[in-house]
């Protein structure tokens, strides 16, 4: 409750702000004052109400308020932080100004203009900053759609791991993680992943976490797209914080009755007799805030042989201290989105240790990739962070 009532509040802070830069500052004419404020309103007012009913209602209800809601969140960053780079450089401008500019005799050049001319030129760099940046937002937010929509990527990285054997050599992996099915995504957009997965004809597919924003009876029939998931071994899924604020548990059920593999501190042989390496699986660490089980790296391993090469999956780059401890070659991850938004990019790397990518963790011999994941959670915008299916190809040391 906490969480929700201060966003709230910075809505309707950040709103109040465009208020006053967006129409009071510009001195509009009445009626569009009048039209402006309304529409900074209900835009304003879209969000909380969503967020209020969506608990008791289908997601097909009411998609397009879900869109414009979601939407306007992103612009309203990025509407606030171009005003607020404006309003930076104003003060800094009239702070120079007033800096350097002599005692003024009265009617000399150096005297104040007159108020009326005065109020005119405020008025005419109100109006002309209010316009670039509602252009600039624009422009960023339309970018940003297509980026989180249509362009998703397919990144191949390929990984060096010394204990996988020979005969698995150039074996791949299919990576999908924060998919965020539920208010805004739908089946056709999972459907959409699954083609493109299987298209890449990866041996093993696994999803990292945050699959759903919302319960099994509102959008599981958007979810049975997983069903057509295709690899030669499989589907495996490990829980983000997400899923627990959707109910778990109905949806491991769920999960599992698609056939898909939800490995919860568990441990799996992938590949065949004489060729495989282990792959566990670690549930988030939100688990045991909601009296779920923990992750716990020791029960997940136990009895494995250390000569084998480890894979781990886990929703956060931060449970890479787990697959380090247990030896683990590579962990996959999500969580992150590689910032979604940028600069968000820069907040995420105060919590977590790797943003995107591959990485070696530090004065370790395990590696983690973290995708910044293949849908998207809250705006529907990528900016300079690309939603991705990660292909990631192994090969023996």
């Amino acid at each position: 409750m906490l969480f929700v009532a201060v966003f709230l509040s910075l809505i309707a802070l950040a709103n109040r702000y465009l208020w006053l830069r967006l129409v009071r500052d510009t001195r509009l004419p009445r009626r569009g004052s009048q039209v402006a404020t309304v529409l900074i309103i209900l835009f304003a007012s879209s969000l909380p109400l969503l967020m209020l009913v969506w608990a008791g209602w289908s997601r097909t209800n009411a998609p397009y308020v879900n869109f414009v809601a979601f939407s306007w969140l992103g612009i309203t960053f990025y509407l606030v932080m171009l005003l607020l780079a404006a309003d930076a450089v104003r003060a800094g401008s009239w702070l120079v100004r007033r800096s350097q500019r002599p005692a003024a005799r009265s009617g000399g050049p150096d005297a104040p203009a007159a108020p009326a001319e005065a109020e005119t030129r405020r008025v005419f760099v109100a109006r002309g900053v209010a316009g670039g940046a509602l252009l600039a937002a624009g422009g960023i937010g339309a970018f940003g759609m297509r980026a989180a929509l249509w362009d998703i990527t397919t990144p191949e990285t390929h990984v060096v791991l010394p204990r996988l054997p020979r005969a698995l050599d150039g074996f791949s992996i299919a990576l999908l993680t924060d998919i965020h099915i539920g208010p805004l995504l739908d089946g056709r957009f999972l459907r959409h992943l699954v083609e493109q997965t299987n298209a890449l004809k990866p041996d093993m597919i696994v999803i990292g976490g945050d699959l759903v924003d919302g319960s099994v009876p509102q959008i599981g029939h958007h979810v049975a797209e997983l069903r057509h998931m295709q690899s030669r071994y499989g589907t495996y899924f490990v829980t983000g914080n997400h899923e627990y604020y959707a109910g778990a548990g109905p949806w491991v059920e769920f999960l599992r009755s698609l056939g898909i593999h939800v490995l919860l501190n568990q441990r799996v042989e992938i590949g065949d007799a004489g060729a495989s390496f282990d792959l566990v699986g670690l549930p988030d660490f939100h688990a045991g805030r909601v009296g779920a089980e923990e992750p716990q790296i020791s029960k997940a391993i136990f009895g494995r042989d250390p000569e084998r090469e480890l894979i781990v999956l886990a929703h956060q780059p931060v449970q890479i201290q787990h697959a380090a401890i247990a030896g683990a070659g590579l962990q996959l991850s999500g969580h992150t989105h590689g910032g979604q938004l940028f600069p968000f990019g820069a907040l995420t790397r105060l919590v977590q240790p790797y943003l995107a990518g591959l990485y070696r963790h530090t004065g370790t011999d395990t590696q983690i990739y973290v995708s910044r994941g293949s849908g998207f959670w809250g705006p529907p915008m990528r900016v300079l962070a690309p939603a991705e299916i990660a292909l990631l190809r192994l090969s023996a040391g």
